[in-house]
């Protein structure tokens, strides 16, 4: 039977990719906005300095008989001061005539007395920030207007940003990581469930088909009632051919034994040899008929039984006895002497419907194949490696297909003329197998064949 199935990537690994792709947006969206804020905030911070350093000057600016003068104060340039001595650039216009500093300078025609402006510009290779404000100054004779424009090159807010992405780079990648983990534990108790559902169906035999009662996720109900609603199915088909197979026994075995009967009465009054002879060729087939529907039922029953064995404590010596008393009749007819040798009591854990039809399967062997007057030995130990050996004095197995007796429908090249189907020591080795131990063929050297059962 084919078992494969299509694969695709486990929902476990789907999951985690998904959640940690997630975190890896998020923490560049981190990143990016951390940054983006910081460098927000580090400008605001630089403007509200040139902007004091613009109105420290205004307010140094005078007008005195008409012109204009400026006592720059030194906490003007001073607040400005960096880390990274970053340059400083002023200019002061008069009615839009510069009367100090650079004459280079951005200058964006601020309006009177309003607030500060502020831009970036480009001085001596050099992006630089922009502080501009004016005021009217009113004299006795004289109104004018001074603009004053303060910039200062961004090499320390440019290291200041640095500083602030790589920290928010390492508490993204930080982030990343831990959610990295989360994920991978997230995913593991998620499909935590699932792998415990399919262990408890990996671990129960092909014929465990009782429902699944533990609890589960809400999203694995309707998963866990389809297979419990399978496997209720397939206990009542199985139940079906169990009963079926007992039925089919009992309806086979009966008629053909009335068969049987009525054959070798009408034998006891038929005189002509030519008669007698097809009707012992009739019984003669019948036997064969009935051994062959029975035996093949019980392999049916075998194969039904075997993973899903009725486990219980037996007395293996007892059991053995029983099946001895009972084939005794037949061994009588045939003058064959069935011995048991059980020293001790042997308790083992096993299906007894099962292994009463293994051993009952290798006797009936033995006994078709023992000569008159001849003995049959079942011994019986404690020993898992000859738990059973049932030993004949006949011609023993053919060396030449030993390794093959077991097959199903393999009879041995020395059983020309012996009623058999082929599937007793096929069903006993079933049986043992099922009960984890092996079933061994071979031949003494005094005569006679031995099978050992172990389990």
């Amino acid at each position: 039977m084919n078992n494969r199935v299509g694969i695709i990537r486990s929902l476990r690994d789907r999951l985690a990719i998904t959640l940690i792709g997630g975190a890896a947006v998020l923490a560049i969206l981190l990143y990016l906005v951390v940054r983006s804020y910081a460098a927000q905030i580090a400008q605001q911070g630089q403007d509200s300095i040139l902007a004091a350093s613009v109105t420290s000057i205004l307010d140094a600016a005078i007008l005195r008989d008409g012109e204009v003068e400026v006592d720059f104060p030194y906490a003007s340039f001073s607040m400005l001061s960096t880390d990274s001595d970053d340059r400083v650039f002023y200019a002061i216009y008069q009615d839009d005539e510069l009367i100090s500093g650079y004459d280079t300078l951005f200058h964006s025609d601020p309006i009177p007395d309003a607030d500060h402006r502020f831009g970036t510009a480009t001085l001596q290779n050099a992006e630089v920030r922009v502080a501009s404000a004016a005021r009217t100054l009113i004299g006795a004779q004289v109104t004018t207007v001074i603009s004053v424009s303060v910039a200062q090159t961004q090499d320390a807010l440019e290291v200041t940003l640095n500083r602030i992405s790589r920290n928010a780079a390492g508490f993204g990648a930080g982030f990343f990581l831990l959610a990295t983990a989360l994920s991978f534990w997230a995913t593991s108790t998620t499909i935590g469930p699932l792998k415990r559902l399919t262990s408890s169906v990996t671990r129960r035999g092909p014929q465990d088909l009782r429902p699944f009662e533990q609890p589960v996720p809400t999203e694995m109900e309707p998963l866990v009632a389809s297979l419990n609603n399978l496997m209720g199915r397939l206990d009542q088909s199985l139940s079906q051919s169990e009963d079926f197979i007992a039925e089919a026994a009992h309806r086979v075995r009966t008629p053909l034994a009335t068969v049987r009967s009525y054959a070798e009465a009408t034998l006891q009054r038929v005189g002509k040899p030519e008669n007698r002879h097809a009707l012992r060729s009739m019984v003669k087939a019948i036997d064969e008929s009935s051994r062959a529907a029975g035996q093949l039922l019980d392999h049916a029953m075998i194969t039904f039984r075997a993973d899903h064995l009725d486990k219980q404590d037996l007395d293996l010596g007892e059991l053995v006895g029983e099946l001895v008393r009972s084939l005794t009749p037949i061994a009588e007819m045939k003058d064959v002497r069935l011995q048991i040798r059980c020293p001790e009591t042997v308790n083992v854990q096993g299906d007894a419907i099962l292994l009463q039809n293994a051993i009952r399967n290798v006797i009936d062997n033995a006994l078709k194949y023992s000569p008159a007057e001849s003995d049959i030995t079942i011994s019986v130990s404690n020993s898992a490696e000859d738990r059973i050996a049932i030993r004949d004095e006949g011609p023993g197995f053919p060396e030449n297909n030993m390794a093959m007796l077991a097959d199903r429908f393999t009879r041995g090249s020395n059983s020309e003329g012996i009623t058999g189907s082929g599937l007793g020591l096929t069903i006993a080795q079933d049986v043992v197998i099922a009960h984890g131990g092996h079933l061994v063929l071979a031949n003494h050297a005094e005569g006679g064949a031995c099978v050992t059962l172990s389990f």
